[in-house]
């Protein structure tokens, strides 16, 4: 096999070598039916039994029980801030015909670009109230970065909320919520009402797989787009609690807003997600990956490969803002374990860093065209070895210019 540089790029991002190698024969011969993947009726028999494999794999994974439905679609997460909305004020019209539009709020939670961008997209879909039930920008040092994760006394919820909504892990800012309850970085589940249907949604597009969801049972709907650890772009995975998969026609007929048939989760639930032709060469790759997942142990294997991951990296970040070439962008215990962020300090170093490591054949480091500096995504295929490639090449990138020297 040709060497191939080592992916630390925050989407479209690494995937396994040897699933790859495996996909590269369903492209020619899918399953023994002669017919390649990307060639195949998504309506055939046996790409509707792998489709049902997927999401058998998917339940296995996250342990999903039989009060959710997981969903395939398309469209990504940026799809997905427009059909929350539209699915969940549906339930909510359905529940409460008598409410005004403007008495219909949207909680949201803001950590990061992507959150920002969901509640954004909020506002433009109809007349609702969005209230912004944290802005973790507040807890910054300049009041303008996203930079932390709040604690439990920055939230102020709404009594009856049509969703409440928060993005797991921000990939542009670096910061994530914590999955240990105790920590001050955890979404603070408990504010939450309790024995109640909570309409809370979870974008965990570039942490899904890493490691279990906390309190998935809690939620109304997840989502994430496969892009970032369990397949390539273009497939959406929704798991819906089924409470939350309504008749959208019955409540536009009562004033909500019209759901475009391809977004209406009722229309994907009805159609076991083949309403219209699905991303088949997407699905069939994730497929791939849950399998490969499943016989190296599950998300416990990946857990633990997540953390002795990003615990190393961070580690060299430290030492290296003592030897003043590193700037960690991120307050102490709010940092992501998928995407960590930093500057590299002093004039023309940051290049020099970049052109660095690719001449050792790392790529995909440079920061978000909107924050700069660097983002090293640890995304499940990102193996420890290569890893441990990179802080290797950041230790001696430090000693070579370590301005702090006694």
């Amino acid at each position: 096999m040709e060497s191939r540089a080592i992916n630390f790029g925050a989407g479209p991002s690494a995937l396994p070598a040897s699933v790859l190698q495996e996909a590269t024969k369903g492209l020619l011969n899918f399953n023994e039916t002669g017919i390649g993947i990307a060639e195949i009726s998504h309506r055939s028999k046996e790409f509707t039994a792998y489709l049902q494999g997927v999401e058998q794999n998917i339940r296995k994974l996250l342990d999903v029980q039989p009060t959710h439905s997981i969903l395939f679609t398309q469209g990504g997460g940026s799809t997905q801030f427009s059909a929350v909305v539209l699915n969940m004020l549906a339930r909510h019209r359905l529940l409460h015909p008598q409410l005004t539009d403007k008495d219909r709020v949207l909680d949201y939670v803001v950590t990061g670009s992507w959150s920002k961008k969901a509640a954004e997209e909020a506002r433009r879909m109809g007349e609702s109230t969005v209230n912004i039930a944290a802005d973790s920008r507040k807890y910054s040092k300049d009041q303008k970065s996203f930079d932390n994760i709040p604690t439990a006394d920055a939230y102020s919820f709404s009594s009856d909320p049509a969703l409440i909504y928060y993005c797991a892990n921000e990939t542009v800012d670096g910061v994530e919520f914590s999955a240990e309850d105790t920590s001050p970085a955890s979404f603070p589940f408990h504010l939450l009402p309790k024995n109640a249907l909570v309409p809370l949604v979870g974008d965990y597009s570039s942490s899904f797989m890493s490691r279990p969801i906390p309190h998935l049972s809690d939620h109304a709907i997840i989502y994430a787009g496969a892009q970032k650890n369990v397949g390539p772009a273009g497939l959406t995975i929704l798991i819906v609690r089924n409470d939350c998969i309504v008749d959208v026609d019955a409540a536009a007929r009562l004033g909500a807003i019209p759901v475009p048939i391809c977004l209406s989760y009722k229309t994907l639930a009805d159609h076991n997600s083949l309403y219209n032709t699905p991303p088949v060469l997407s699905i069939y790759i994730t497929g791939l990956v849950l399998e490969y997942m499943l016989q190296l142990g599950g998300l416990d294997y990946y857990s633990d490969l997540t953390n002795r991951k990003s615990k190393k990296l961070y580690q060299v970040l430290k030492d290296g803002e003592i030897k003043g070439i590193f700037k960690g962008k991120v307050k102490e215990g709010s940092g992501s374990q998928m995407n960590i962020v930093f500057d590299v300090l002093g004039e023309g170093l940051l290049a020099k860093f970049i052109a660095g490591a690719e001449e050792r054949g790392m790529k995909g480091l440079k920061g978000h065209r909107s924050v700069g500096g660097v983002r090293v995504s640890l995304y499940n295929a990102v193996t420890e070895e290569e890893t441990d490639r990179l802080i290797s090449y950041m230790e001696q990138f430090a000693g070579q210019h370590e301005v702090n020297k006694e």
